[in-house]
């Protein structure tokens, strides 16, 4: 992984970044930016190498990235984001070009944020056995944290491990509704990260539209969203669970009051449809901890 990091990185950066890098195992983001240094952030710290980043690092850095073909990227760059091979997010920040109240595209980019991709299979292990019912039937469940806390590293865990059937669970189908490209990482159309033996993915498609899809195309037993939070949103969560199918999403939240007050979700909490509530926390030592809730906001661990 990161070897595909370095590759897009420019020349003359590469070698003091492979040194930082081989000293620091959590390393989650790199921060380009230009007239700076490049910043590399890890959980609990910031690291900033001593070479300023020019422009001409930012366009050899996106020649890089594009393979050469820029115009061949130009819908990602407009959107502002693309996975590249390994599974890392790029993110772009620049001048925008707005037509119509839409970006029409990005000129100028100065910024760039690399998300280092880090699958660490085993997180959600302990929260699994509060996932299901004593039949091994899954429960529509909601991880639900702060941004930057990892509730999609969790989502990504608990998919591979309800696909896979692990803990003696059978393995059910699970359709991941990949909006941002964020939980599989697929990279032309290839998940990067592994997220199951029985899991199908809808890469790059809205959620609303590609929950519907799921259930006309897919048959899936679990149906599987990061960032749930709108009213069609919620729309598209009812009718996944009227025709007999689960789902297994995330919000954005600083506790499980906050979430069922949310206009989206509140009637679907209200009628117990959630049947399991992840509360994802951090430490003060960066370590993550979950809390486990039930129906009507029980606590159960």
């Amino acid at each position: 992984m990161k070897q595909e990091i370095l590759h897009i990185m420019p020349i003359r950066l590469r070698k003091p970044l492979e040194k930082t890098l081989q000293n620091q195992p959590y390393a989650e983001e790199i921060r380009i930016r230009v007239g700076q240094p490049p910043e590399l952030r890890c959980k609990d710290k910031s690291i900033w190498l001593s070479q300023a980043v020019t422009q001409a690092d930012v366009e050899e850095m996106l020649t890089f990235i594009s393979r050469y073909s820029l115009y061949a990227y130009e819908e990602e760059i407009r959107q502002g984001f693309l996975t590249i091979e390994g599974g890392s997010r790029i993110g772009f920040a620049g001048q925008a070009r707005v037509e119509k109240g839409q970006v029409c595209h990005m000129t100028n980019i100065c910024f760039l944020n690399i998300r280092i991709a880090v699958q660490r299979k085993g997180c959600a292990k302990e929260l699994m056995p509060w996932l299901f019912d004593a039949q091994g039937g899954f429960l529509n469940t909601l991880l639900i944290s702060k941004p930057g806390v990892g509730k999609t590293t969790f989502l990504r865990d608990c998919i591979r491990m309800v696909s896979n059937g692990e803990g003696g669970r059978p393995g059910k189908k699970v359709c991941v509704i990949d909006e941002r490209s964020e939980i599989a990482a697929c990279h032309l159309g290839i998940p990067q990260n592994d997220i199951g033996s029985r899991t199908d993915v809808l890469d790059g498609c809205p959620k609303q539209e590609g929950m519907r899809m799921a259930l006309r195309g897919m048959s899936p037993e679990v149906v599987a969203v990061d960032e749930l939070g709108g009213k069609e949103d919620a729309k598209a969560v009812g009718e996944i669970l009227l025709c007999g199918c689960k789902i297994l999403g995330t919000v954005h939240g600083d506790d499980i009051k906050q979430v069922i007050r949310q206009a989206g979700l509140k009637k679907l909490c209200k009628q117990n449809l959630i049947q399991r509530y992840a509360l994802l926390k951090r430490r003060e030592d960066g370590e993550r901890f979950v809390e486990v809730y039930g129906e009507g906001c029980r606590r159960l661990c």
